[in-house]
This record gives structure tokens, sequence and C-alpha cells, in this order.
């Protein structure tokens, strides 16, 4: 036992002895105790085998931006505009002569040569009046002659011949124009083309001067369009365009015609663009984008999303020079594409901010970094 409990012989008085061990123990626990109060009321703390270094204190490190190298290129400007296009004749075909409608040659829809018969009038009065004259023709003539002969005798008076040569004159006259009047029965087409409208039928009765078709001439096509003020002197008779229909169709043309005199309500200028259409099949009076290569300018292709606008709402870029400090540069933006702008008013080299130009301001110092593209 540690503790031993003994029983004196002498008596029944009880006596405890301590345990030599327990003591020890005791020693050891308070010397512990002791030194660890010390050390905690010292503050110290023992230092980790890495101590991580204190910041230094100085001066801020300029913001960090990305940039792309750029070098101008040589681009040609394009005019676009929006056209309609335009047969080159079109023309409403009127009856010259008053009858009824004896035949019908032509069909709604098909094409006619220049010349061809569309339809033809009773010819019965116009072919008697046609001999008549050519009947007084003959019986003038013979008058004439005879006055002559007789003149050479000495039988007739120069009055005398006077008068049968103007009848004579008159009787040929009458003819030309029962020819002509003969001829006026035949409607015929002015020019090659497609009858886009017949408004005749046999038998039908039909007066001088009425409107009975219409002929269009779509070869070539003739598609007009408006020119702004300010784009007019790019544009001149002889350039070559491109012109997109809606139905998908592209063709190319000439420039054939610059207006000169603006149009009162709009104050742009009609140009016109001539183009093949042998096939016929553009139809005229649909709608078509027309696009005209200009003049030729040298400038910078860049993504959109790198615009700015200034203070004071100038569009343009912002870019890193030679000793690291922020430029703003306006910009004109002169031609678009789907995968970009062409811009000019650029240095022919730059570095362009592509990442971090909204966090810097012109003239500020920054610590460009290439794109990972360039690197």
């Amino acid at each position: 036992m540690t503790d031993s409990a003994t029983r004196s012989d002498r008596g029944d008085t009880l006596e405890f002895s301590a345990d030599k061990g327990a003591s020890r123990s005791t020693w050891i626990a308070g010397i512990i105790l002791l030194a660890v109060v010390g050390w905690m009321g010292s503050g110290f703390v023992l230092p980790s085998e890495e101590e991580d270094a204190a910041p230094e204190t100085g001066e801020p490190q300029p913001v960090s931006v990305v940039v792309q190298p750029s070098e101008a290129e040589p681009v040609t400007l394009l005019f676009t505009a929006e056209g309609q296009a335009m047969p080159d004749r079109d023309r409403m075909i009127m009856a010259e002569a008053t009858g009824e409608v004896a035949s019908v040659s032509a069909t709604m829809g098909s094409y006619v040569e220049e010349g061809a018969e569309i339809a033809r009038l009773s010819s019965a009065s116009a072919e008697a009046e046609l001999a008549r004259a050519e009947q007084e023709v003959t019986r003038t003539e013979r008058d004439l002659e005879n006055a002559e002969t007789l003149l050479e005798r000495g039988v007739a008076t120069q009055d005398r011949v006077q008068q049968a040569r103007s009848a004579f004159a008159q009787a040929e006259a009458q003819l030309t124009a029962a020819e002509e009047a003969l001829e006026d029965l035949i409607i015929t087409a002015p020019f090659a083309g497609r009858i886009e409208l017949l408004d005749l039928d046999t038998g039908e009765f039909v007066q001088a001067g009425s409107q009975v078709a219409r002929l269009v001439d779509n070869a070539p096509l003739t598609v007009s369009f408006q020119v702004p003020q300010q784009s007019l002197t790019r544009l001149q008779s002889g350039q070559p365009a491109t012109v997109q229909f809606i139905t998908g169709e592209e063709r190319e043309g000439v420039v054939s015609f610059v207006g000169t005199s603006a149009a009162e309500t709009t104050r742009t200028f009609l140009a016109e663009v001539t183009l093949p259409n042998e096939d016929g099949a553009i139809a005229a009076g649909i709608s078509a984008r027309i696009t005209i290569p200009t003049t030729e300018v040298t400038a910078h292709f860049m993504s959109p999303s790198i615009v700015s606008l200034s203070p004071a709402g100038q569009l343009g870029v912002k870019i890193v020079d030679d000793e690291d400090i922020v430029r703003f540069h306006p910009i004109e933006v002169v031609r678009a594409e789907i995968e970009g702008i062409w811009v000019t008013g650029l240095p022919d080299s730059v570095r362009l901010i592509t990442i971090g130009q909204g966090f810097v301001s012109d003239g500020e110092t920054v610590r460009p970094q290439l794109a990972e593209d360039d690197q």
C-alpha cells in the first residue's frame, strides 16, 4: 500500500506513513506547472519552421492590362444601299386605230420580238379605202401625163399641167394615209420583251388611244437606289457593283447613272446600276442590296468590344505607348464586318488594350501584358 495504516501493538491508535514515490510525483507536477505559467506569461510563441515574410510597404504597383499589337492594313471602303430592280423599258401599248379585234396573236406572259404582231383589228373598211386611194393615184397620174403631152403639142396651158400635178400629189398623200391606216390596224411590239398585261379579246371593239397591253423589257435590268449627300462624291459611272436580290440571286453590274439633283423631300440623289439579265430569271420590282467598292484607306481591324467613349463623348480606343502610358485615340469606323470593324485615326503600329481598358484612364502608367495569342 502507498499509504499504510498500522495499528500499534501497544494500543489502538492508528498511524499513517506517506509513500516516498507519491511525494516525488507531486514535486515534478509542480515544476511543470510553474514552467507553463512562466511561458504563457512571457508572451513568447515559438516560431514556425518557415515564417511568412512581412509585407513590404512602398509605392502602389501600376494596374496590369492585356494588350494586343495591331498593324494598319489597306482596306477597301464599301458603299451599301437598298434599292429596287427596275425594267430597262416598260411601256403601255395603245391601239392606234378604232375597230373590232379580228385576232389576238400573243398571250399574257409570252416573250415577243420587236415588231412582232400582238393583235389585229378588222381591216375591211381600211382595205376598201386603200383600194380607192390606189385607183385615184392611177387616175391622177394618167391625167398628169395627158396634160404634159398636150402642153408639148401646144394645146394645153401650163396652169392645166400644174393642176394635174397637184391632184396627183394629193392622191399619193391619200394613198400613203390609207396604207398607214391599214398598218395601224396591226398592234405590234415596239421592242422585244415580255407581255405583262393583255386586255384584248377577239370580237371586242376598241377605240384609238385605249391601252390594250403592257410590254416589259428586263434585259438588261436596272437597279435604282438613293445616295446620301455625304456619299455622293464616292460614286461615279463605270464603277463595278455587286447586287444581291431578296430572292438570293447575286449579280455583278456597273454603275450606269449618278444623279446631280437632290430630291426635295429626302435630299438624296438617284443612282442606277445596270446588270445583265438575258435569261429573265430576275423579275423587275424586287428589292435588292447594292455594294459598291469605292476608295482604299489604311485602317486597323479590331473587335467592337474594346471601343469606348471619352468623357467628351468621342468614340475611340485606349492604347499603350512605348513608355507604358495609356493614350486615348478617337477613331472612325469605316467598314463593319461580322468578325469585327475597320477603324481609322490610329498610328500605323499600336498596342491595343483588350482587357482592363475600363479600369485605366488616359495618361495613366500601366503594366502591359501580351495577350495569350501573341505570346
